[in-house]
Formats: C-alpha cells, sequence, structure tokens
C-alpha cells in the first residue's frame, strides 16, 4: 500500500561538478500544503531544475548529442 504522506517524484537537476542534466526518482514526505520537503542533504551540490510528479522517462536532454572535440570531423 503507498503511504499517502509519500509522494513519488522525479528531480531534474544539474550537479555542482558536471554540465550533464541528471534526474533522480525518488519518494519523498509531503507537507500539510501537499508540497514535497526535498531534504537538504538532497541538495548539496545541485542546482534543481524541475521536481516533476510520479516516476518519468527522459528521452533526450540537453546535451545527449554533444561529442567530445576529439570525436568533431
Amino acid at each position: 500500500m503507498t503511504d499517502p504522506k509519500k509522494k513519488t517524484v522525479t528531480i531534474i537537476y544539474y550537479s555542482d561538478n558536471s554540465l550533464e542534466l541528471l534526474h533522480e526518482v525518488v519518494k519523498l514526505p509531503q507537507n500539510k500544503a501537499g508540497r514535497v520537503m526535498i531534504p537538504a542533504s538532497f541538495k548539496i551540490a545541485k542546482s534543481i531544475i524541475a521536481v516533476c510528479e510520479g516516476e518519468i522517462v527522459i528521452l533526450n536532454k540537453l546535451g545527449d548529442r554533444i561529442l567530445p572535440v576529439g570525436e568533431v570531423v
């Protein structure tokens, strides 16, 4: 059974160590207004771009087709 006080979300973010757009699916507690509460420990060294309801599948993202300089002809 699903915990009604927790919500599954997909968080899209940049890591401070990379330019790659990353995402993670997590189950987080909600406050009384229904907003998810992202722990401070998760936010360390990240710039959060979006919080999406549910588990999403990202088909393409910014930078997926960028080739390293050595591979450009």
